[in-house]
């Protein structure tokens, strides 16, 4: 057999011969195609297909390749539920040099046998969990698309070898032995995707590569947001009774869920100067074990809305202030207590505060047991 080489501009894809390099793949053959780190080869997800590639890089059969995707809508397909900060790392690193390991319950395990062939299912999952990947480049982008069976792609290499960051390197450990190489040069980085697992345990780094723990602990991070008037009262007993439901949840403890990647904070939207949390506030969480003493209070700004995942504010003009702040945040703010807006307490007696307290926790319950985590 010899590779049939056809070289490609890197910036300008050519949907024609990319299109025949999909045919190819889905006819159970292997191609060599650049992504932003290194070249991979294309495989289907099919036994007889899968033990071609074993042989070709000298793997283990017993170990499974990280499937790729052609957009991140995709993922979907494969994971059914997604937690929060993984979901966080899709939008912010996808398409890109990252491969995320994704944990599935029993649940998710099951539906995925029942709507996947069973090799597909075997070939992909193993002890509950699917590596996936999106890469960034046009021509990879389009060849995964094209295809009609689900893709593997492993480096272009020999097991123990570098992997291939040019196409001389693939001609050189596999020419004559795949159908094809879809040439477009060196890759940007010609280093290995980073492959981490993300979980309910927090984040773990599998293989270094392009990003570093630092960059992909920033890019996780979630984070809530309460707002209410002067931010005294109402929106720090919601941060302060968040944080200790969403501990809960965590199985952690409230000082870890920074650690965790999980920011809490609150906002009002007058500036009451660097104020702490009202007495009748203090003294309502601490009935509950919420310590909020030491509570800044600060103003509202578009920076702060603009970094926040979810916002929850008390009332209506609370959600009116975001959205003239920021308009795009109106897919991200809701009232806390749903169609109910919680009245401010200040200035009343300590059985308003602690009645207002009681409605926050309720509402935080409910928003907490939303949440996938």
């Amino acid at each position: 057999m010899q590779t049939k080489v056809i070289k490609l501009d890197a910036h300008k894809a050519n949907i024609a011969k990319i299109k025949e390099a999909a045919a190819l793949v889905d006819a159970g053959g292997l191609v060599a195609f650049p992504t932003e780190t290194v070249y991979g080869i294309a495989c289907r997800v099919k036994s007889d297909s899968l033990a071609k590639l074993d042989n070709l890089k000298g793997r283990d059969p017993d170990k499974h390749y990280t499937l790729h995707i052609g957009q991140k809508s995709e993922a979907r397909k494969y994971v059914p539920t997604v937690g929060l900060r993984a979901q966080k790392l899709i939008n912010n690193a996808w398409p890109g040099p990252l491969t995320i390991v994704f944990e599935l319950d029993d649940r998710d395990i099951d539906k995925q046998q029942t709507r996947l062939e069973r090799g597909v299912f075997e070939s992909l999952y193993k002890d509950n969990s699917i590596g996936i990947r999106c890469p960034d480049n046009p021509i990879a982008s389009i060849l995964l698309r094209l295809t009609h069976n689900p893709v593997v792609a492993p480096s272009a290499n020999i097991a123990g070898r570098t992997p291939a960051g040019d196409p001389d390197q693939i001609l050189a450990q596999f020419s004559g032995q795949i159908e094809l190489l879809l040439d477009a040069g060196p890759c940007k980085y010609k280093k290995s995707s980073t492959v981490v697992k993300i979980g309910k345990k927090g984040l773990e780094i599998l293989r270094p590569g392009v990003y570093s723990q630092p960059e992909l602990e920033k890019m996780s991070e979630v984070k809530f947001l309460f707002v209410c008037t002067g931010n005294t009262c109402r929106s720090p007993m919601a941060d302060g009774i968040f944080r200790k439901y969403l501990a809960e949840k965590l199985q952690c403890e409230v000082d870890h869920l920074d650690k965790m990647g999980y920011k809490v904070s609150s906002a009002g939207i007058m500036d009451t100067g660097g104020s702490p949390a009202s007495v009748e506030a203090t003294a309502a969480c601490a009935a509950k074990g919420i310590d909020i003493k030491a509570h800044k209070s600060r103003i509202l700004s578009r920076k702060l809305i603009e970094e926040s995942d979810f916002i929850f504010a008390m009332g209506r003009m609370h959600t009116e202030r975001i959205t003239a702040l920021s308009p795009e945040a109106a897919s991200k703010c809701v009232l806390l207590a749903e169609n109910e807006e919680i009245a401010d307490p200040i200035g009343q007696p300590q059985t308003i505060y602690n009645n207002c307290a009681e409605l926050i926790e309720g509402a935080v319950k409910k928003r907490i047991g939303e949440l996938v985590i």
